[in-house]
């Protein structure tokens, strides 16, 4: 090596000697030639890629398959449903071929599967296993449909043997591979549901690269998949880190990444949302909120009056903060606001105690709270663009969606500084330094504690805002609009580490 500038400043410059058919250089930086002693620089495990100019190597595309037991929007319970079709299809869009494999359950949408045929089936199990394709939001979807019907079930969870259920399932995917020749590189499977794909017995030498949405279910299985595939992700850096001392996770820290999911930013576009009355953009936000709010006003039997309005849409589990939802719906009719829940609890008692609240919080304030506690898609739509304040206080949250949705509609996102929260959200009085770090801008409220004043820090603020400066909360409201939180970055990072799995 030998300097580049003149007079010593530190930099080097190298000449090296490649292929006439390579495509790119991988490289990392040491300070010594000695492996066991040096300072080694390698991009977090990832390298650092530079491309050969006039080189006559193209990069391979990627076969990867996806084993998943949710896909949105056909079988969708949580944020996991979401991130298999997000991803699969970012991924595709970058060249790569992509399929997913889910289960053939009984109460899948299918009139959202387009060409759906039988292709044939196997016995494997102890049973026959037929085989189906055809395309979900435009990638190839294989579903496995055994005759014992474990998937003939009227639900996706809840008979208490979905362990059972779903090693099942993983391996009729792999046998589905083997029997139909599919020879993929990269087998791409989704916390406990299909973690036995991990040390199944894999075609064509795939590799496995495993991902963590939530470490709260089936830690046993998961750490079996952790020792066993060849990398692990997780749904945001900072989840990552908190996982990082779980006895699962700790010895395998070296295969571990944390990447922030995305939103898919065609379905939840303002600007060409058909769910809302009056479509908008970051020019016209206050005009185009202000036509929400009067609609969900309508709606909720609320009074129309110059207001804040604040929202949660969520799950009512102990996950996402209830005892803080609940104060904050008092707090905010409290300092004269209007406040608006989407959302049910699957236990009974957590539900009596929100039907509960929601007759106290009508009889007190009778035109300024509304509460619905069935899933509603279309409305949630209509939430994220009407509201001025998106409630998110949960006790950990792995990454959360609904934070960057919000934002997406211009609405300010109030969130528990945890997970994949404190990656999205900056408060604007306390994490300049932060965002800066991060390329963006402040967008939002946060807190630490889990306690109600916690709560009440970063709402009170968050509402004084709005009441003393409309100005500056609009021109906040423009800002979020324009950040973005799509999966375009997060597939480069996960295509970044399939490649990462085939050198393993």
């Amino acid at each position: 090596m030998t300097p580049s500038m003149a007079g010593g400043t530190g930099f080097m410059k190298a000449m090296v000697e490649v292929p006439a058919d390579a495509h790119v250089l991988d490289v990392v930086f040491t300070d010594s030639s000695r492996t066991d002693a040096a300072f080694m620089d390698n991009n977090g495990g990832l390298d650092y890629h530079i491309p050969i100019e006039k080189g006559q190597g193209v990069m391979p595309g990627l076969n990867v398959v996806h084993i998943a037991v949710e896909m949105a929007p056909i079988a969708k319970v949580g944020g996991m449903g979401d991130v298999v079709t997000a991803l699969a299809r970012a991924v595709q869009d970058e060249g790569h071929t992509v399929e997913v494999v889910i289960p053939k359950y009984d109460v899948i949408s299918y009139h959202q599967v387009e060409g759906l045929y039988q292709d044939g089936g196997f016995n494997w199990g102890g049973t026959f296993i037929r085989v189906w394709h055809g395309e979900v939001e435009d990638l190839k979807t294989t579903f496995l449909e055994p005759e014992n019907g474990h998937f003939w079930r009227q639900c996706i969870y809840g008979r208490g043997d979905d362990h059972v259920r779903f090693g099942f399932f993983c391996g009729a995917a792999l046998e589905y591979l083997k029997v139909k020749n599919v020879k993929p590189d990269v087998l791409h499977c989704h916390d406990w549901q299909s973690a036995p794909v991990a040390w199944g017995e894999r075609p064509n030498n795939a590799k496995c690269v495993f991902t963590i949405h939530n470490l709260n279910y089936g830690a046993d299985l998961v750490g079996r998949a952790m020792a066993t595939a060849e990398v692990a992700t997780t749904v945001s850096p900072t989840y990552a880190r908190e996982i990082s001392g779980h006895p699962v996770i700790a010895p395998h820290l070296s295969k571990m990444f944390g990447i922030r999911n995305g939103i898919d930013q065609e379905l939840w576009d303002p600007s060409i949302d058909e769910f809302l009355p009056r479509q908008y953009t970051a020019d016209d936000v206050a005009e185009g909120k202000a036509a929400a709010r009067k609609e969900l006003r309508r709606r909720g039997n609320l009074a129309d009056i110059d207001v804040p309005l604040v929202s949660c849409v969520t799950r009512l589990v102990h996950q996402k903060g209830i005892h803080l939802i609940k104060h904050a719906a008092w707090r905010t009719l409290e300092r004269g606001g209007q406040f608006v829940l989407l959302g049910s609890a699957p236990d009974p008692r957590v539900q009596g105690e929100f039907n509960a609240l929601r007759d106290q919080c009508m009889r007190t304030y009778p035109d300024r709270a509304y509460f619905c506690f069935t899933y509603d898609e279309p409305l949630s739509h209509l939430i994220y663009a009407a509201s001025d304040m998106f409630l998110v206080p949960s006790m950990f949250e792995p990454c959360g969606l609904t934070q960057m949705i919000a934002m997406r509609y211009g609405t300010i996102a109030v969130v528990r500084k945890t997970g994949g929260l404190a990656d999205t959200v900056f408060d604007i009085d306390h994490d300049e330094e932060r965002a800066e770090a991060a390329g963006i801008q402040v967008n939002g409220f946060s807190f630490e504690g889990t306690d109600t004043a916690g709560m009440d820090y970063a709402l009170n603020r968050a509402l004084s805002m709005w009441y003393s400066d409309r100005e500056g909360w609009n021109g906040l409201a423009a800002s979020v609009m324009q950040q973005d939180w799509s999966w375009d970055g997060p597939a480069l990072d996960y295509v970044e580490l399939y490649y990462k799995a085939l050198k393993s």
